[in-house]
């Protein structure tokens, strides 16, 4: 039996494979109503120019449409923060490289190097700001198309600043897109990824059991708790940026708050059903069909009302959770789990539970940090080195001066892709950068053929403008599809742009030069990435396995202190965050490692890969230990054994050091299951040489 298939990895659902890169469209990514946004902040200047027929018009366009592009959605104070500074700081770097342009490139070229490095750099402070840096590149290196005299330097800056003014207006003010909505949509995607999980369960759950299919269980853990898992923290994100946004924390975030914990709560549970399951005789399996059969359909039923932000029916919800009952001679370890199921989806309907729920994130009331730690903690912590980004930047900085000479020396209106998809298409991994320019590279010859032919067909300046809305509206909406769907939306809007305001050129010279600038620019960039101070991923998988085995060790003596009442649960939702989150940073670090050309360590990855699983399965079997009754007398005595041993035991392993003698006399049918899992783990790293000292 065949798991049900996640499909080719998307960047919210990577996919079990962690060989096979994750570039398949997402196309709950798509968002007509940012789409129509944008093309009215951009077409509307478009029309007002062609009436007054005054050029400046079209930098104040180009900078409304730029602005759109710096707008990821969530709360307005930090939309408006990362607004305002595009539109200051672009509209300076325009005017400014404009005049010095005209002093030559002894000036020019090294304050243009600096201040790529400080966008390139600027990814450290998160994704707006990594955003906001992205798209100044592409203003610098539009800046440096033809020289500006002062008076048309300031001409050029503060049409600047009112189109990213008016963008802005347009986003925070005229048409608001709801600031709850990214917060909605990603707490959705986690109820959604949970139908996608249960339904994948009951797939396996009714087909056949034995150690053959232990790859399929790995492959399932693998793909569906690893974007779950992923899925909760960006909410987690989405929805503690939106309570730090405001004074109080309102209805809405209290809402938004209590079906995250709901979720992550049942994501527990979830895990450990799956472990159940693998185990589970046909009769246990029998009795769990007709859960799986109503939990899909009714997760799913629950995700779509989150994320449209729409009433629950919860008539039809108590329904179908009323059949999913266990019955009272169902097997206690099943029912006890089955009951947790479906009271944390009654709660994720109602939005009303126990107290203790919102306990385990720790997100209600949480403090927005003071500026010394969101600005200046994490400048520090990658003025190293050994920091991926720092050397990022410095290699986007080095390869873009070759780029930035390229466009003095053959100065024309196309030149500038060249450095735009150099520093673009570049990231800190050498994975993500061979991604990224295949997608660019593909996305880029798609869409310059769609966008030939359109301006092909295009008669006259009107039409061309006429084209830009639709097209404006499809390349935005695509923003959230994948980078591949989005360059070939967008380059049919580029190619069109280009025959509007450099009417001597054909559209199949804009595509060709397009497409050649593109390539070469990938292909420098690949180049790049593999000869310019790389990070290779064998260190870091170790680093992260290391982790990974420290935070399953404290998940292990957080557990049991729960079930001995030495702890609350609190902690131990914690510990299983953190485990979870390890594992996931091992798997990403993993499938960075695949795609590296280098096949010097591989017998460490794959050896990594098998301790993945390992770890997966461990947590499975501690998230069961969690549904088992609370032990007293001896079999707490044992418990309190088996947790010391499973301390020592993975601090070994991650030391490379002998595993210690099992506890005598504290017989546990769970426990013996993990000690056999961890030494497999301790054979497995043993045999390839992880843990400890690594071998040169």
């Amino acid at each position: 039996m065949k798991p049900f298939p996640i499909r080719r990895g998307t960047l919210r659902e990577p996919g079990p494979d962690l060989a096979r890169l994750p570039v398949a469209p997402d196309l709950t990514g798509i968002s007509i109503a940012e789409g129509l946004r944008a093309a009215v902040a951009f077409a509307s200047i478009v029309l007002l120019e062609w009436w007054l027929a005054w050029p400046p018009l079209l930098t104040m366009a180009l900078a409304a449409n730029l602005t759109c592009f710096c707008d990821i959605g969530g709360p307005i104070r930090p939309r408006l923060r990362a607004l305002l500074a595009f539109a200051g700081l672009g509209g300076l770097f325009w005017g400014a490289f404009g005049v010095m342009e005209g002093y030559g490139p002894a000036l020019v070229l090294p304050v243009a190097l600096v201040v790529i490095f400080g966008c390139t750099f600027a990814r450290v402070w998160g994704v707006p700001a990594q955003t906001v840096g992205n798209v100044l590149v592409v203003v610098l290196c539009l800046a440096l198309d033809r020289a500006l005299s002062v008076e048309q330097g300031a001409v050029v800056a503060a049409m600047f600043w009112a189109g990213g003014l008016w963008a802005a207006f347009l986003a925070l003010v005229v048409w608001r897109l709801h600031p709850y909505r990214p917060a909605h949509t990603a707490i959705g995607g986690v109820w959604r990824g949970l139908s996608r999980l249960a339904r994948d369960l009951r797939r396996l759950s009714a087909g056949p059991h034995g150690s053959a299919d232990l790859a399929v269980w790995e492959a399932h853990a693998r793909g569906h708790r690893r974007a779950v898992r992923d899925a909760i923290e960006t909410a987690r994100t989405l929805v503690l940026d939106l309570a730090r946004s405001r004074a109080r924390l309102s209805e809405r975030n209290a809402r938004a708050l209590i079906r995250l914990e709901a979720a992550e709560q049942l994501f527990g549970v979830m895990i450990a059903l799956s472990d159940y399951l693998e185990r589970a005789t046909p009769a246990q399996r029998a009795d769990a069909a007709r859960l799986l059969r109503l939990l899909p359909p009714t997760l799913k039923i629950l995700s779509r009302a989150i994320r449209r932000d729409r009433p629950v029916d919860l008539r039809r919800i108590e329904r179908a959770l009323a059949r999913a009952k266990p019955t009272a001679d169902a097997d206690p370890a099943y029912r006890r789990m089955a009951e947790r199921i479906l009271d944390r989806v009654r709660i994720g309907a109602k939005l009303s539970g126990p107290e203790d729920l919102a306990g385990g994130g720790g997100l209600a009331g949480a403090p927005a940090p003071p500026w010394r730690e969101t600005v200046l903690q994490p400048l520090r912590a990658n003025l190293t080195w050994s920091s991926a980004n720092l050397r990022h930047a410095v290699r986007a900085t080095v390869v873009a001066l070759p780029a930035l000479a390229v466009t003095f020396w053959w100065p024309g209106p196309f030149t500038h892709w060249l450095t735009i998809t150099v520093v673009l298409t570049m990231q800190p991994f050498y994975a993500a950068t061979w991604q990224r320019a295949l997608e660019r590279i593909g996305g880029t010859v798609l869409g310059g053929v769609i966008g030939a032919v359109l301006a092909f067909y295009a008669t006259s300046p009107p039409i061309l403008a006429a084209m830009m809305v639709p097209l404006s509206v499809l390349g935005f909406a695509a923003r959230g599809v994948s980078y591949g769907t989005f360059i070939a939306c967008l380059t049919p809007l580029v190619v069109v742009l280009v025959e509007l305001v450099e009417p001597g050129h054909s559209s199949w010279e804009i595509v060709g030069m397009r497409a050649l600038f593109t390539v070469l620019g990938g292909a420098v960039a690949v180049l790049a990435g593999l000869l310019l101070w790389p990070l290779w991923e064998p260190g870091r998988v170790r680093d992260a396995l290391r982790t990974a085995l420290q935070t399953h060790a404290r998940y292990a003596e957080a557990v049991v202190a729960e079930r001995l009442g030495e702890g609350p649960s609190a902690a131990a939702e914690a510990a299983a965050r953190a485990a979870g989150l390890a594992s996931n940073n091992l798997e990403a670090a993993l499938s960075r490692a695949l795609q590296e050309p280098r096949q010097r360590g591989r017998s460490r990855i794959e050896a990594a890969m098998v301790a993945d699983a390992t770890l997966r399965r461990m947590a499975g079997r501690l998230a069961i230990l969690r549904h088992e009754p609370e032990p007293e007398g001896p079999d707490a005595a044992a418990w309190r054994a088996w947790r010391d041993w499973l301390n020592q035991a993975l601090a070994r392993t991650a030391a490379g050091e002998r595993l210690p003698s099992k506890p005598e006399g504290a017989d546990s049918e769970a426990f013996g299951r993990i000690a056999a899992q961890v030494e497999l783990l301790a054979g497995t790293l043993k045999r390839a040489g992880i843990g400890g000292v690594t071998p040169p």
